[in-house]
């Protein structure tokens, strides 16, 4: 028993229908607008104790902040009190004021630590970062 080929040769470009392509990219694309409103910014996460009498300072300052675990940072980047210390004494001139953000679960002598080294250095605006309290 002999089977015959069917052997069809097709000739010229054969039609790419490109509309669902365009759909999903569309879906995409409209994925991709709405879920960038909903990226968090990337930081160190502290919880600030509560005050009622706080207020707002309005400028240029160092950021030292004190995590729940005792981590030391620096305008964001981690650092010991030796590094705290040194980059006091380089940019002395240059700082306005100090803003210490200590979290409210971190020790309390860390953030004395920090505040004696700024009052020894003789700086004079040192600042603690609190949250208002509900009232």
């Amino acid at each position: 028993m002999q089977f015959r080929k069917h052997i069809k040769e097709e000739f010229g470009l054969k039609q790419f229908d490109i509309a669902p392509l365009i759909d999903v990219v569309f879906i995409l694309l409209i994925f991709f607008m709405l879920t960038s409103n909903f990226i968090a910014q990337p930081g160190i996460r502290i919880d600030l104790p509560k005050t009622v009498t706080s207020g707002e300072i309005m400028v240029k300052r160092v950021n030292l902040t004190v995590s729940a675990e005792d981590v030391l940072y620096l305008n964001g980047k981690v650092v010991t009190l030796k590094e705290i210390k040194a980059f006091l004494l380089k940019n002395k001139s240059k700082i306005k004021s100090i803003f210490i953000k200590a979290d409210k679960n971190s020790s309390f002598g860390r953030a004395v630590e920090i505040w004696d080294i700024c009052k020894s250095l003789g700086f004079t605006y040192v600042n603690i970062a609190t949250a208002n309290a509900e009232k």
